[in-house]
């Protein structure tokens, strides 16, 4: 039997929580599971991740193949590098504010305005070797 480490979804409407689950890889997302190894509440903020290490650390070792968010939990939680015994940066990386459209047009409007004067040389143009030797014949 495939076991798999991934999500179950829980929770309301549009207000998910997922348990990470042992299971076997032919059961559905919500469907059998083994065993219950944590929980993952995204909606908080930070997010909110408990896992029982030594458990997942158990089904690592005996085969289990975590999903991709799977092990990127499992790394935030410490329990990928003792498995692995690889020394993986443990911080959380930060996000950058998430801005809106006009947000982001005022902001590209601004930076264009900005360079335009800065590009300005009082309307002298540059005659390219080119054009010089064009206007010869």
């Amino acid at each position: 039997m495939a076991v798999k480490l991934r999500l179950m979804r829980m929770g309301k409407k549009k207000q998910p929580t997922y348990r990470v689950v042992a299971a076997d890889s032919r059961s559905p997302r919500n469907g059998r599971f083994i065993e219950i190894i944590g929980t993952y509440e995204p909606r908080k903020d930070p997010s909110v991740i408990n896992i029982d290490n030594e458990r997942a650390v158990h089904w690592l070792s005996n085969g289990a193949q975590p999903t991709d968010r799977v092990e990127k939990l499992l790394k935030i939680s410490g329990a990928w590098t003792e498995h692995t015994g690889e020394a993986i940066d443990s911080s959380i990386p930060e996000r950058a504010p998430r801005k809106s459209k006009k947000q982001m047009e005022k902001e590209a409007d601004a930076a264009v305005k900005a360079e335009a004067p800065a590009s300005d040389d009082g309307g002298a143009d540059e005659v390219t070797d080119d054009e010089a030797s064009e206007g010869d014949e």
